[in-house]
């Protein structure tokens, strides 16, 4: 089976910074750690109100060598052109809404208008691998694939939010999406809400080839400590997959 990649999504160490102001915990400071825990890659989410991650924090992410950084989106013109400056590994691009604590459900890439075309046309162009945040819906990946995205990246916290005895269709729901991603020619990720025991089930799908995981990790984190926290993980993703480090 494919390897399945960890990106560990670090805004939350920049919430708790921000909460204090100055400059502890550093995001950078914990990618570094999380890398030499096992994770594969980073996340950030770079929003508009710069409510957690700041521009200073994807500069210096950018420039750590050897770091494949996953940069989270809204498709606007200021985050294309920051994207289109920076080149990461990997873009993402999400809905973003002001209001909201975090991000609630995935793209309506059929609906979204012209600019998301442009903007992932521009990316590519960039060398950057796009991927757009969609439900596990035919539908979506149908209209990601037709946008010119490589990758989607599939909303996993209905799923996760789910009382065990009800998770069964879900995760149906999305091993059907996983499958339609790869039919489509897409690399398939998936993301929200995942813990220890639910990004069991989503590491067993063999067409996602990419986790990420922020905000449980972080919390896990205050009381087990970040390196441990994310070797947990590692070990969950491994038991998911069928045994052995991906």
């Amino acid at each position: 089976m494919t390897p399945l990649r960890l990106s560990v999504n670090v805004d939350h160490v920049a919430t708790l910074r921000n909460a204090r102001g100055g400059r502890f915990p550093c995001p950078v400071e914990a990618a570094r750690a999380c890398l030499a825990a096992g994770a594969d890659g980073i996340t950030v989410h770079l929003r508009e109100d710069r409510r957690h991650i700041r521009d200073e924090d994807v500069r210096r992410l950018g420039a750590e060598p050897g770091l494949r950084l996953n940069f989270e989106m809204a498709a606007t013109g200021e985050m294309v052109g920051i994207a289109e400056g920076l080149r990461p590994a990997a873009c993402c691009i999400v809905p973003e809404k002001r209001a909201e604590l975090t991000t609630e459900g995935g793209l309506d890439a059929r609906g979204a208008g012209p600019f998301l075309g442009e903007a992932v046309r521009r990316l590519a162009a960039a060398g950057i691998e796009v991927a757009l945040f969609v439900e596990p819906d035919p539908a979506q990946i149908a209209a990601a694939a037709a946008l010119g995205a490589q990758a989607v990246e599939l909303h996993t916290g209905t799923y996760a939010d789910a009382p065990e005895a009800a998770r069964g269709p879900l995760l149906a729901r999305l091993r059907m999406a996983a499958a339609e991603a790869g039919r489509l020619g897409l690399a398939c990720h998936a993301g929200h809400g995942l813990d220890f025991e639910t990004v069991r089930g989503v590491a067993a799908i063999p067409e996602v080839v990419e986790v990420s995981i922020g905000h449980f990790l972080i919390g896990a984190a205050v009381f087990q400590g970040l390196p441990a926290a994310v070797s947990g993980m590692r070990a969950a993703i491994a038991a998911g997959r069928g045994g052995g480090r991906n």
